[in-house]
């Protein structure tokens, strides 16, 4: 009997462990989480990988980590030259550029020809799931380009100190 109880007691904390961990983490083995994948001096691609519906979610960890390799390598701001998102491996275009508009649409490629589809959005920003798949792969890819000095004058220019403090997770010790 004690034996079956301490086997229960393991398998609790176990699984409170996994439920604590937090989203927003290195990716290992190609699991969930940041990577990031340095192209020339001033050039990274940088990925965000998540398991869920949030998109908006999965680009503010994307832009965190861009602020942080931006910071990091001894810059101030950084430039968006091109954003992929995919969702179950099918690349998603919305009509805005930093988020999904009200619908989504799914390019479908086959070795012959690629075609577009129109999907309504199924989850709300506020997060109330409202139909769809609860489990999709979410992948944001963003290739940035570094600077200092001056930042350009452009919708897809960042303050990497701004992003990092505004996007950073919150901790316990933060509240």
């Amino acid at each position: 009997m004690l034996t079956r109880m301490n086997c229960v007691l393991a398998c609790s904390l176990l699984l409170t462990a996994c439920a604590t961990q937090p989203d927003y983490r290195p990716a290992e083995d190609g699991g969930y989480g940041y990577n990031e994948t340095k192209i020339t001096e001033t050039n990274y691609q940088v990925e965000f990988k998540a398991r869920g519906t949030d998109k908006g979610a999965a680009m503010n960890y994307a832009l965190l980590r861009a602020g942080e390799v931006t910071l990091n390598n001894g810059y101030d701001w950084f430039v968006i030259t091109h954003r992929s998102t995919s969702v179950d491996k099918e690349t998603v275009y919305g009509t805005g550029y930093d988020y999904m508009a009200p619908g989504d649409m799914v390019t479908y490629c086959s070795v012959v020809r690629c075609y577009t589809r129109y999907y309504p959005r199924s989850a709300f920003h506020a997060g109330i799931h409202v139909g769809g798949r609860t489990d999709s792969d979410i992948q944001v890819s963003l290739d940035i380009k570094l600077g200092s000095g001056p930042q350009p004058d452009s919708k897809y220019s960042y303050d990497a100190s701004e992003v990092v403090a505004n996007l950073k997770p919150k901790t316990e010790s933060d509240e």
